[in-house]
C-alpha cells in the first residue's frame, strides 16, 4: 500500500518514496550480494565489480556482464548483449516520459540512470494518484537514492562474502528476486490491456529462454507491448476505470 501524503511537501515525498520501496529493497539485498559473490568468483577486481555498481547499477547486466568476461567475450558482445538486456528501461522511460516532460536537465539526467525496474513499479503508481502534488520528482528520487544505496551497500558485502564464503553464489539466495517481481508486477495488472501484456510477454518469456544472448527478453517485452496495444484498441477499459494521465501541458514545479 502506498504512503498517504496528508500535505505533500519535497520532504513528505522524498520519504514518502524511501517507505513504498523498502518492501522491494528487502528482496533486492540478496540479489545485490550474490552479485558481488558471482563477481569475485568470475574473477573480478574488488574495484571493477564495485565500480559496475556505482557507474552501471544495473543488476541483470551486470550479471550478464560478469559472466561473459570471465568467458573472455569480446568487449563489443558485451555491450550489445547488456544492451539488449536494459532495452526494457526503454518502454519505462516512454511510461514516465508524459509525467516528466516539464522536468529539467538536472532532474532527467540523475533520475534516468537510477531508474531500475523496483523504482518504476513504486513511481509509476506515484504518478497516476489522482492527486495534485507538485513534488512527485521528490518521490521518485527518495526511491531511487534508497535502491542505489542498497544495491551499493550489498555488492560491497557480497565481495568480502565471496572472500570467505565458498561457494557463495550457489546457496540458493536469488529466488528471493524471482518474488520481488512478481510482487512488482501484480499490483500493476489493473486492466485488460496490462493483463494481456503480461500474459503474452510471460509465456513469450519462457518459450524463449533458450535464446542466445537473452534475445528472449527483448522479444517477450515487444510482444507484451504490442498485445497491449491491441487490447486496448479492441477491448478498450470503461472510461471510468481508467488511470488518469497530466493534461497536456501542464506546468509543475520542478524545483
Amino acid at each position: 500500500m502506498m504512503s498517504v501524503l496528508p500535505q505533500p511537501t519535497r520532504r513528505a515525498e522524498f520519504w514518502a518514496g524511501v517507505k513504498d520501496t523498502f518492501p522491494l529493497v528487502v528482496g533486492a539485498i540478496p540479489f545485490g550480494l550474490i552479485f558481488g559473490a558471482a563477481a569475485s568468483a568470475n574473477g573480478l577486481s574488488f574495484a571493477g565489480a564495485m565500480g559496475m555498481s556505482l557507474f552501471v547499477f544495473a543488476g541483470s547486466a551486470q550479471f550478464i556482464a560478469s559472466g561473459l568476461i570471465a568467458g573472455g567475450a569480446s568487449m563489443a558482445v558485451i555491450i550489445l548483449t547488456t544492451f539488449i538486456v536494459n532495452l526494457r528501461h526503454a518502454l519505462y522511460s516512454a511510461s514516465l516520459a508524459p509525467y516528466m516532460k516539464h522536468l529539467p536537465q538536472h532532474w532527467l539526467a540523475p533520475l534516468g540512470f537510477w531508474l531500475t525496474d523496483e523504482s518504476f513499479a513504486v513511481v509509476i503508481a506515484r504518478y497516476t494518484r489522482t492527486d495534485d502534488s507538485p513534488y512527485k520528482h521528490w518521490y521518485f528520487l527518495g526511491s531511487a537514492v534508497f535502491m542505489y544505496v542498497n544495491w551499493n551497500l550489498c555488492t560491497y558485502v557480497g565481495l568480502r562474502a565471496g572472500q570467505i564464503i565458498p561457494n557463495a553464489r550457489d546457496l540458493g539466495l536469488d529466488f528471493a528476486m524471482v518474488v520481488t517481481f512478481i510482487g512488482i508486477v501484480v499490483p500493476l495488472v489493473k486492466s485488460r490491456a496490462v493483463l494481456a501484456c503480461v500474459l503474452v510477454a510471460g509465456l513469450t518469456a519462457v518459450l524463449a529462454n533458450p535464446l542466445p544472448n537473452k534475445l528472449g527478453l527483448m522479444i517477450a517485452a515487444l510482444l507484451g507491448v504490442a498485445a497491449g496495444v491491441v487490447t486496448e484498441a479492441y477491448f478498450p477499459q470503461p472510461a471510468q476505470d481508467k488511470p488518469s494521465t497530466p493534461a497536456e501541458g501542464e506546468a509543475v514545479e520542478a524545483m
